[in-house]
């Protein structure tokens, strides 16, 4: 399954690899551009997920090496103390051009090498860095021709992070009805335990709308992963929302308080989370998925809910916030996911 993944990226990558050879030979006239295929692939790797900035992270740590090794070696020599200093400063100024954590790292391991290989025979004292830059440059063409859906992933990383909010929802929901305090507990954890999903969807979203602005077949796409990469803000919202409910929900338990309609009303958003987590994979939210939200949304009013109760009904306005979060997640403006709020 491994290698099945891998192919096509490993040969796209080998492919430009060779292709870096070739323009360093027969276009620059250099006897062994050995920097050249390596940049090539240090930058594209086997990975399907080839955002703009990691490649190019990786491609200019490897420059950035390069041409410090190259420079400082020409002055220092060769030796212990030399390979120190050149990965000192290589990892230095690396860090002081970006923040990039593969950048540093490229050019630090780079740097090495450069002290530890035979000096250039690549025609000039920069030659390598030249290498280096055909490679790098190719790698980005091939990420910006690259023909996968900068959507695939993120749908997939959308769909989970709703998952993880309706699973929340519905671990709560259950807590309340069998007035469980463990089924809670549960929701808790699970709640703190879901950000690194969130998390990874708005990062991912982010670079995928990167990807999409400097690909010319992915354009056309942008719009919607602008789109999702909200949805990702507002889905991390209702979370935090949800965890604050979950907390609030604990002492309830234990006062004798009937939390019977309180627990179905979470039980219903947290389905139509999931029907919304499907929606949101599958790259459409169907107009019955913000219908059962809106619903939803008009049963948050506390003193319908618990007319005597000021207790619960402080969570059902808890409840209101994560509700309108996820009407937003939906696509819908905030203005109308808060009209559908009952006055208070």
């Amino acid at each position: 399954a491994r290698v099945r993944r891998a192919l096509v990226p490993v040969l796209v990558a080998s492919a430009a690899a060779a292709a870096a050879w070739a323009v360093a030979v027969n276009v620059l006239g250099h006897t062994n551009p050995f920097f050249a295929p390596v940049s090539a692939w240090v930058a594209l790797g086997f990975s399907v997920d080839r955002q703009p900035r990691r490649v190019a992270e990786l491609a200019a740590g490897v420059a950035v090496g390069v041409l410090l090794g190259d420079l400082l070696v020409n002055v220092i020599g060769t030796g212990p103390a030399q390979v120190g200093v050149v990965l000192a400063i290589a990892a230095l100024v690396a860090r002081f051009l970006d923040r990039g954590v593969l950048l540093t790292t490229q050019a630090g391991v780079q740097a090495i090498v450069i002290v530890a290989l035979p000096a250039a025979q690549a025609g000039s004292p920069l030659g390598r860095w030249v290498d280096a830059l055909v490679g790098g440059g190719i790698a980005l063409l091939v990420t910006a021709l690259w023909p996968q859906d900068p959507r695939r992933r993120v749908r997939h990383l959308a769909e989970e992070g709703l998952e993880e909010v309706a699973q929340v929802l519905r671990d709560l929901g259950r807590g309340l009805l069998a007035v469980d305090d463990e089924m809670v507990e549960d929701a808790l954890v699970r709640g703190r335990a879901s950000q690194p999903t969130l998390d990874q969807w708005r990062s991912v979203a982010a670079d995928a709308r990167a990807s999409a602005r400097v690909s010319p077949a992915h354009r056309r796409h942008r719009s919607e992963l602008h789109d999702l990469e909200g949805a990702a803000v507002r889905a991390d919202r209702a979370m935090r929302n949800a965890r604050v409910l979950v907390r609030r929900c604990r002492p309830l338990l234990e006062g004798g308080h009937d939390l019977t309609d309180l627990g179905e009303l979470v039980a219903d958003v947290a389905a139509a989370t999931s029907e919304l987590a499907i929606a949101v994979g599958g790259g459409a939210v169907p107009a019955s998925v913000r219908a059962r939200l809106h619903a939803a949304a008009e049963r948050t009013d506390p003193r319908a809910l618990a007319p005597e109760d000021w207790h619960v009904q402080g969570v059902v306005l808890l409840m209101r916030s994560v509700v309108v979060d996820l009407l937003e997640a939906a696509g819908v403006p905030p203005e109308e996911a808060r009209s559908h709020l009952p006055e208070l």
